[in-house]
């Protein structure tokens, strides 16, 4: 099994990734997790809410989520990009099925109401947030989909254990999804040949890193890359045997990155 996270990059290429996991279909069973962040933030924008991002006292950039960013985020990802992209998949002969991670309780999380952030030399504390961090995966919902030869679509949000929305983040999500799974392999796409040393430069392109030595990396990761390097830690931690960072704006993004045109942990 294969779990592919695509990013809401602008230029990434949903009728590459369709084509290419249509071929994939023939030999592996594929879950796919999308993300809308560009979508999201032009959307905020045009309603007068732009999106507003927090960066943890570690360092960790993350989106701050109030009433109002909850409701444009479900309307973006769980609305307009999931069921656009199902689309797009159904047209290349994907039986693809658009879910959240709201319905069947798909991605339980521990909701995390306060927020420390670092805002210049101060740290403050945040209430009212409306996020949470995906603890447990309904697998029996996803695997009665595969059985059936359909390939599930899931986008955030999630639901807490008190069954509220809450935004999450869906890196870390994805590789959750794929340790409960017992995927073989985990597939990150996005607008980028992989991690690079210098994030301006693609020709600094990092080929391969030990997933011993994950945490060596951390400083070329660049804003919420390193959320994906904290996804990809739990992805190991969960029995997930090779995770690949590839270009999703590319033809055959999925297989050039399983063959190790990217960005190779294991």
């Amino acid at each position: 099994m294969i779990l592919v996270k695509v990013g809401g990059g602008k230029t990434v290429s949903w009728e590459f990734i369709a084509k290419d996991v249509a071929s994939l279909l023939k030999n592996e069973k594929v879950v796919i997790v999308h993300g809308a962040s560009v979508k999201r933030d032009e959307i905020a924008k045009k309603l007068g809410s732009p999106t507003k991002t927090v960066i943890s006292p570690s360092g960790i950039t993350s989106v701050y989520t109030d009433e109002k960013a909850l409701e444009i985020f479900i309307m973006v990802y769980s609305g307009l990009i999931n069921k656009q992209t199902v689309a797009t998949l159904q047209r290349y002969g994907i039986n693809a099925v658009g879910l959240s991670g709201v319905d069947g309780k798909l991605w339980q999380a521990k909701a995390k109401k306060e927020l420390l952030i670092q805002e210049g030399e101060k740290v403050k504390l945040v209430k009212d947030n409306k996020t949470g961090r995906v603890e447990k995966i309904n697998t029996d919902l996803i695997n009665t989909l595969l059985k059936k030869n359909y390939v599930p679509v899931i986008s955030a949000p999630a639901i807490s254990y008190e069954n509220e929305i809450v935004n999450t983040d869906n890196d870390w999500a994805a590789a959750v999804t794929a340790g409960s799974l017992k995927a073989d392999k985990l597939v990150y796409l996005f607008e980028a040949p992989g991690l690079l040393k210098n994030h301006k430069d693609e020709s600094t392109l990092i080929k391969k890193i030990s997933k011993e030595k994950i945490s060596d990396y951390f400083q070329y990761a660049e804003g919420r890359m390193k959320k994906k390097l904290l996804g990809v830690q739990k992805a190991f931690e969960l029995g997930v045997s090779a995770v690949y960072w590839g270009d999703g704006r590319i033809k055959n993004p999925v297989s050039r990155a399983l063959k190790g045109n990217g960005t190779v942990i294991e």
